[in-house]
């Protein structure tokens, strides 16, 4: 196993010389390298598979220290807000890891095909690590191969590498995860659907007691399970999707704090640089002059 880390390592190495977080030709696949540790960052994980090839990340998810290293895999369910930070990184031996997003119609589909069981379980979390089996790394090898291929090879060839990719994950230690939240009637399910609501309306004022009654849930069980699943209340999903894509439109240099501000839905700027300090640290001004000495 180790030949295979060291050689898909080398494959990222090749393509991305320089730190950053960059996709590639072939779709949902992303490529990572930091040469640095890096401060703890709010950010959002979408649904994916993270494979670390080298280094280690340290992320808080809600109130649980998850630290992750080579030979490990991080899956996200669903787009899930943590704060995470490079711990081991040099120039000389670079933070690597190579991601897969995750498509739930596929997942979804693959679950009626196989008929795979779900596994009732009253934990709900949507993020977790697992130690990598030399199937699933066998399977991101020759996906990593095809980055050196020709385009008409990665059209024919990655579907079916990602279609064993995801049956890997479903099979896997983390499998259970996958199937409750893309398993139509399970609570996890549900709550990913109003993940998806809230994540397509957040600039607007959301009632959550609706978006409860949409998805099918009594309110006290929406409260509950949504805190289970994203580790955070659906109206502080909802602030810190704002922010986020507030300090977004900041870093593009087309938006200034108040017009990103009003761009994602406050009223009042005063009210979003308190806020947005409260949950990056710094003011907008300070924090987006940070962040852009960093890139």
């Amino acid at each position: 196993m180790e030949s295979k880390y060291t050689a898909i390592r080398d494959i990222i190495l090749k393509h991305i010389p320089g730190t950053g977080n960059y996709p590639t030709a072939i779709n949902g696949v992303r490529i990572v390298r930091r040469n640095e540790p890096t401060e703890f960052l709010r950010c959002f994980y979408n649904p994916s598979c993270i494979l670390v090839l080298q280094g280690v990340k340290h992320m808080l998810y809600g109130n649980e220290n998850i630290v992750y290293t080579k030979g490990q895999y991080v899956v996200s369910c669903t787009k899930i807000p943590v704060s995470s930070r490079v711990v081991e990184a040099s120039v000389e031996n670079p933070f690597v890891v190579f991601i897969l997003e995750l498509d739930s119609n596929i997942i979804s589909n693959l679950l009626l095909e196989t008929k795979l069981p779900k596994i009732d379980t009253p934990d709900a979390k949507a993020l977790a690590i697992a130690d990598t089996d030399e199937e699933l790394l066998d399977a991101f090898y020759r996906m990593a191969q095809l980055l050196d291929k020709s385009e008409s090879e990665q059209q024919i060839l990655a579907p079916i590498i990602t279609k064993e990719i995801y049956y890997r994950l479903l099979t896997g230690p983390l499998g259970n995860q996958l199937r409750l939240i893309n398993t139509r009637g399970t609570y996890s399910n549900q709550i990913a659907h109003a993940i998806s609501l809230i994540k397509d309306n957040y600039v607007e004022k959301l009632n959550m007691d609706d978006i409860a009654q949409q998805v099918n849930m009594a309110p006290s069980s929406f409260y509950r399970n949504f805190k289970k699943v994203t580790r955070v209340s659906p109206l502080q999903y909802q602030k810190q999707l704002k922010l986020n894509e507030a300090q977004r439109l900041m870093l593009t240099g087309n938006f200034d704090a108040a017009s990103a501000s009003y761009e994602v839905g406050y009223e009042s700027p005063t009210q979003f640089s308190r806020e947005y300090k409260k949950m990056f640290g710094n003011p907008p001004k300070t924090d987006i002059k940070r962040l852009a000495a960093a890139v």
